[in-house]
């Protein structure tokens, strides 16, 4: 039998609707909801089931909406009786997947999370910074090009490197704009920008890592149950102080998930359990290896009917 990763989303999987079906039918996900209610001072239960769309989209209610989303449809999936082997997130799926490996109190994650957001989007002024997908581009020829367009002035780095030919881009939006002009350079079939709201894991975050460190310090981490592999590095880290030090500089460096997923292949996991709004994820992971399963937790029917036998 091969080992597990239970594996949580981030930013761009949330939908309005999302967990109604779950909080309606297990009485452990709606207190997951009522608690970030709670935490939050504002109901993001409501958020999540009912939008306005426009307002879930905002980065700083985004982050607890998917978040407790994934925390929620974790608590009712743990009836189930799996255990994963090891957790992992996308960017904000960090924090669920550290809630998940009892390294953060889930209270404590979505305050957290809240600040995260509020700070990634005041860092940079709006229009200031901007994010692009490229897709077919060769890592080693995008980050040649990015260093190049850098070089020029205008600031432009990797931010995720989700799966085979689908890097995103993130910088200045003179950067940004660059790599969509000059994309080819680097292979790249097509580069489409994002509609975001700041130029997200690229250095000009520095101010919101800086914000985020200091709130991290007043929050209590204890070491991980399970191995989290982290998005900095694509390596196991189980030490709550370390994975404090990486949740800052998960701000402004590469999201690793391709590496993260291949680094979690290495060690045995052949089941990858997407748990959370959507199946973006396991999405990037069949493109990373289509030989392994992924099964993705994201209602009330998935939590019943996923096939882990």
């Amino acid at each position: 039998m091969g080992k597990i990763a239970f594996v949580f989303p981030g930013q761009g999987a949330q939908a309005v609707g999302m967990g109604m079906d779950a909080a309606e039918a297990f009485e452990a996900s709606r207190r997951v909801y009522e608690s970030a209610d709670r935490a939050l001072g504002f109901s993001v239960s409501e958020l999540c089931f009912e939008g306005p769309e426009e307002t879930l989209r905002q980065t700083a209610n985004t982050q607890p909406a998917l978040l407790a989303t994934s925390v929620a449809l974790l608590e009712a999936f743990k009836a189930r009786g799996v255990k994963p082997d090891f957790v992992a997130g996308h960017s904000l799926g960090e924090y669920s997947a550290l809630v998940a490996a009892n390294v953060l109190d889930f209270e404590d994650a979505v305050r957290l999370v809240r600040a995260r957001g509020v700070y990634m989007e005041e860092a940079v002024p709006s229009g200031q910074g901007a994010m692009a997908a490229t897709l077919g581009a060769e890592r080693e020829a995008l980050e040649a090009l990015c260093r190049d367009i850098s070089a020029a002035g205008t600031q432009v780095e990797l931010a995720n490197v989700n799966c085979p030919g689908q890097i995103v881009v993130s910088g200045t939006a003179a950067g940004v704009a660059a790599v969509v002009e000059r994309g080819k350079e680097a292979g790249a079939k097509r580069v489409i920008p994002l509609d975001v709201s700041g130029p997200f894991h690229s250095s000009l975050m520095r101010p919101a890592a800086d914000k985020l460190a200091v709130k991290l310090d007043e929050v209590a981490f204890r070491d991980a149950e399970v191995p989290v592999i982290a998005n900095v590095t694509a390596s196991a880290v189980s030490e709550g102080a370390r994975l404090r030090e990486l949740l800052v500089e998960q701000v402004v460096s590469p999201v690793l998930w391709e590496d993260s997923i291949r680094r979690l292949i290495e060690e045995g996991v052949d089941t990858f359990v997407e748990i959370g709004s959507g199946t973006v994820l396991a999405g990037l992971i069949k493109k990373i290896d289509k030989s392994v399963r992924t099964i993705s937790v994201n209602s009330a029917a998935a939590v019943n009917e996923a096939e882990l036998g």
